[in-house]
């Protein structure tokens, strides 16, 4: 999918989460191909920059790139019996009010509860949930909502 980006940010391998149009891109000619791609709250990773440079009132220098982004890989923790390699899975969050150092895998941002998402790789057991859940921690390709 291509969009625009700031000129000073377009590096192929950045990632970063889409939160919503300023104010400025409502009325701009550009606004189909910048922002009307991206889905708020969304990360995504640039996966290729281009030598096409446009202005831009919103960013610094005034100046944006094109590049061809991809919605990011998100790590996350999910039932071990569903912790397949090559399987495709809704996600889901646990029912978890808990604070632990694990939390921002259980409920990773980017990635909302019924997306439909391909597990990339397992990337193993955890051992330390407060609720007692078997879970694993994956690398999650969201395919649709």
């Amino acid at each position: 999918m291509i969009t625009l980006i700031g000129e000073k940010l377009a590096k192929k391998g950045l990632t970063f989460m889409y939160q919503r149009p300023a104010k400025a891109c409502e009325d701009c000619r550009y606004k189909s191909v910048c922002i009307d791609p991206l889905e708020t709250g969304r990360i995504y990773k640039i996966k290729e920059v281009k030598d096409i440079v446009h202005t831009c009132p919103i960013h610094e220098g005034r100046k944006v790139k094109v590049v061809e982004v991809e919605k990011a890989d998100i790590e996350a923790l999910i039932d071990a019996k569903m912790a397949f390699e090559g399987s495709v899975v809704l996600f889901e969050t646990p029912e978890c009010d808990e604070e632990c150092n694990m939390r921002s895998l259980c409920f990773p941002e980017g990635i909302r509860a019924s997306d439909k998402c391909k597990i990339k790789k397992n990337l193993g057991k955890v051992d330390e949930c407060k609720k007692g859940y078997k879970l694993n921690k994956v690398l999650l390709e969201i395919i649709s909502r």
